[in-house]
């Protein structure tokens, strides 16, 4: 049951919560130690939040998720974890996300996990089934996880920052459904809104997302250049790896990957590399220069 549980809870995705540290990370306070503290305080808040969101994915789909070909083996389509257990363990663990946000101290913190759960709630009893909806709603995801971080710290978001979350979200969301809508064929069914996109659709807006992802990345680098000290142009040199970054992640959907993210961020070693060139150009960059 144990194990099942946490199958269910899928830790795997709460790699999606490392947002947190973003806008904290950008600010340059996460090398002191209260503001790395709140921080660390705000992801445990998202992992629970995400772990209970989660559970009511499955308990909500668990018909549909018994169709498709992977999903029927997440222990509440298989049965390993009764419909009660898991709405119990989803409303308890909510609670407490809520429970720990409030231990920043700051009410915006908890505001923030609060709408995070109502928008992904909403998701699960209709959204997901109005096309384009879904998308903002999955994407909107991403965007306040990077906004707890910010609230839990009390430092200000560029608003350069923000769109450049935002398109970045939508880019790993609509490559998300390109991957399922290629991969599923026939069987797209099972998720609602696959039978309304198209595979030329999708690809048009991963073109955007992609495109207002870069841009929205450079002006934010330009105008975080602008206002600092450094002699080094080490934010204008961070455009290298995020521009690889994303390019190479549409190689990995024209390939047929993308319908897991987390497995292609946890397995493509390229994508590691090139991530951890970014944050050392961008670390240094705000910590060091």
């Amino acid at each position: 049951m144990i194990n099942a549980l946490i199958r269910t809870a899928r830790p795997k995705q709460w790699l999606k919560n490392v947002l947190v540290f973003a806008a904290p990370g950008a600010a340059g306070v996460l090398d002191e130690g209260r503001e790395l503290g709140l921080t660390l305080i705000a992801f445990v808040a998202f992992c629970l939040a995400s772990t209970s969101v989660y559970f009511w994915n499955d308990l909500l789909d668990v018909e549909a998720d018994r169709k498709h070909p992977v999903k029927r083996t997440r222990p509440i389509a298989a049965g390993e974890v009764s419909i009660a257990t898991g709405r119990n363990f989803s409303i308890v663990i909510a609670a407490a996300s809520l429970g720990v946000a409030a231990l920043t101290g700051r009410w915006q913190t908890v505001a923030v996990v609060g709408v995070y759960l109502a928008v992904n709630l909403a998701y699960n009893l209709g959204l997901k089934h109005v096309p384009v909806l879904d998308l903002v709603a999955v994407a909107s995801g991403f965007v306040l996880r990077a906004g707890a971080g910010a609230v839990a710290v009390d430092v200000p978001m560029s608003r350069w920052f923000v769109l450049c979350t935002t398109f970045g979200s939508l880019f790993i969301v609509v490559g998300k459904r390109y991957a399922e809508l290629n991969q599923l064929g026939a069987a797209a069914g099972t998720r609602a809104t696959l039978d309304t996109y198209s595979v030329g659709y999708l690809r048009m807006l991963l073109s955007i997302s992609c495109g207002s992802a870069l841009l929205s990345y450079c002006v934010w680098a330009f105008e975080t250049s602008a206002v600092s000290t450094a002699d080094f142009p080490f934010y204008e040199l961070s455009i290298v790896p995020m521009l690889v970054a994303l390019f190479r992640y549409l190689l990995v959907l024209e390939r047929g990957g993308g319908a897991a993210p987390e497995d292609v961020f946890a397995s493509d070693r390229v994508l590691q590399a090139v991530g951890a060139c970014w944050i050392v150009v961008y670390g240094v960059a705000v910590y060091a220069a």
